[in-house]
């Protein structure tokens, strides 16, 4: 850990589905440290943009969005809400639709490049678990620990359908499966940060994992990094 650090910063990337925002928010939870979803703030703005009618590829709309964001996190018992201003919008993030387009506005240079800043501003103190696509990477390359987090396809599909269908979302399997393959796709090749693993990550294929014993591993992790800080 670097001088300024009193506790580590955990990184954990991975695609959609692989299971990070819970995983995140229970090892957060279970070490006491903050947790930021960077994927939310993604989701927020493309939120922000429907709502106003900005196009994905209007790049002066979305830095006007970017710059004036009232984004904010709160941990209410188990669960990690997302806040637009006064407006909870937890669930409205999640949707199909907005996760199309957060992939979309992801992709825009303008919006990561205004999104950098306030994440490293979020993170930078230690004592965090950010969970995204580029935190180990991009947002923060010299990150304590690394996770790269993931499963199949298959897996993470019906994990995706599965969520969907608890919430009385129409969907069927077939077609939350092509969105996870079109969403891997946007995110692997898209110029600017795209979704990869860092060098120096630890990589978790969480098919047949329990919660339970992926966060055990990670909090080892974390517990060795702290130890050879």
């Amino acid at each position: 850990m670097t001088p300024a650090r009193r506790r580590p910063i955990v990184a954990i990337d991975g695609p959609a589905g692989a299971g990070k925002s819970t995983i995140a928010l229970a090892l957060a939870a279970r070490l006491g440290y903050g947790l930021i979803d960077t994927g939310a703030i993604y989701r927020t703005v493309a939120l922000a943009a429907v709502r106003a009618g900005v196009a994905f590829d209007d790049d002066a709309g979305l830095a006007l969005i970017v710059e004036g964001l009232p984004l904010r996190f709160e941990t209410v018992g188990a669960r990690n809400r997302v806040f637009l201003a006064a407006d909870d919008i937890s669930e409205a993030i999640r949707t199909p639709e907005i996760s199309r387009a957060a992939s979309a506005v992801s992709a825009r240079p303008v919006v990561r490049a205004g999104l950098l800043g306030l994440q490293r501003r979020l993170g930078e103190g230690g004592g965090v678990v950010l969970e995204g696509r580029d935190i180990g990477t991009v947002v923060f390359p010299d990150a304590d620990v690394k996770i790269f987090l993931t499963a199949s396809e298959g897996e993470r599909a019906r994990r995706r359908y599965e969520e969907l269908l608890k919430k009385g979302t129409p969907v069927t399997l077939e077609d939350t499966l092509r969105e996870v393959k079109d969403r891997d796709h946007q995110d692997t090749t898209r110029a600017v940060a795209p979704l990869r693993k860092a060098d120096d990550a630890t990589e978790i294929v969480t098919d047949g994992m329990s919660p339970r014993a992926v966060i055990d591993h990670l909090a080892a992790l974390v517990a060795d990094a702290t130890m050879r800080g």
